[in-house]
């Protein structure tokens, strides 16, 4: 089943995009991808203990190092040629970075060597996290501090201090949410306040957390199973959520959130919640369609309005993984 990772991984990092089920060098790298593809390699090693998902950890941490700037901020995307095409990536790219570094400083299963590789890039870009903007960048990077909160603690409130002022900003009525939208990765925002609320014990991250986390199921949650907000218009106040495309990012990341929800309060409903997110990949969406390639083991790029878009790119591919790993640890 995990065939598809190996197509897409080359001696430089996974690839971006796939043509079907054919990797596409004409998109070259990101960071991003590669960042997510070492949580993904770390769990597959956590769980089988084979020296191939070792190996592809090796490869994707050596991207993020020839990633990273002088100044521990990082590049993202990368020419089929190894040219990086920008002299910095996003803040999104910047703290998915941050939560696969955690991720991986907290397993007992990988070589040292690999190990203090991730602490030194982390140790590097540790400095830029107090000029973090973007919300999704701080929950992102709030998540990978969580794994390792005891060194990080001022940095860790500091983040969760932010998200909270800001959807005490906007909250209001029946809107209980960080932002004015819905747009993308939005099940991140409510986990990176149920990590804060682990690591720091704060009833008011909990509350944010549970309330947001309950707002958010109100829209992806409408029929009886998950139908994410379309990437082809989010919802915006006031309006209706586009229905299409649906992407699998959002499907990955929520099983992600409700798994944490669950950690923190043992509550059984949030495990039911994240395997009804999980079921979204295998036909339990608005299309009754499987998003996973039973020939090469990847998964599709989303459903759109006329069906399935049959591209296997890395992140789809990548958060089914870490998504499943995830629930059968559950």
């Amino acid at each position: 089943m995990d065939k598809h990772i190996f197509r897409l991984t080359d001696d430089t990092g996974i690839m971006q995009h796939a043509k079907y089920g054919v990797p596409d060098p004409t998109k070259g790298y990101t960071t991003d991808d590669n960042a997510r593809a070492l949580i993904m390699a770390v769990m597959l090693f956590e769980r089988h203990g084979e020296r191939q998902y070792l190996d592809l950890a090796y490869r994707y941490a050596a991207f993020m190092l020839n990633a990273q700037t002088e100044k521990g901020k990082f590049k993202n995307f990368m020419l089929y040629t190894r040219q990086f095409i920008e002299e910095e990536g996003s803040e999104d790219c910047f703290g998915r970075c941050i939560w696969a570094l955690g991720r991986a400083l907290v397993s007992d299963n990988l070589p040292h060597n690999i190990k203090k590789a991730c602490r030194y890039m982390l140790t590097k870009a540790l400095p830029n996290i107090q000029s973090l903007k973007w919300p999704r960048a701080k929950a992102y990077a709030l998540i990978g501090l969580g794994y390792i909160a005891e060194e990080t603690k001022g940095l860790t409130e500091s983040l969760a201090e932010s998200l909270a002022d800001q959807y005490e900003r906007c909250r209001e009525n029946e809107w209980r949410w960080f932002e004015e939208s819905l747009t993308y990765s939005n099940a991140v925002l409510p986990w990176a306040m149920f990590v804060a609320y682990r690591r720091l014990q704060k009833p008011r991250y909990l509350e944010i957390a549970e309330e947001s986390l309950a707002f958010l199921e109100t829209v992806t949650f409408r029929e009886e199973y998950f139908k994410p907000v379309g990437c082809k218009g989010w919802l915006v106040k006031g309006r209706q959520a586009a229905e299409f495309d649906e992407q699998p990012l959002e499907a990955g990341e929520t099983v992600l959130t409700y798994l944490a929800a669950h950690a923190v309060t043992q509550n059984p409903d949030y495990l039911k919640q994240a395997r009804k997110a999980f079921a979204w990949y295998h036909g339990v969406n608005s299309q009754k369609l499987s998003l996973i390639d039973g020939e090469s083991g990847g998964c599709y790029d989303g459903i759109t309005e006329s069906g399935l878009n049959l591209n296997q790119g890395a992140e789809s591919t990548i958060t089914y993984w870490i998504a499943r790993l995830a629930l059968e640890n559950n």
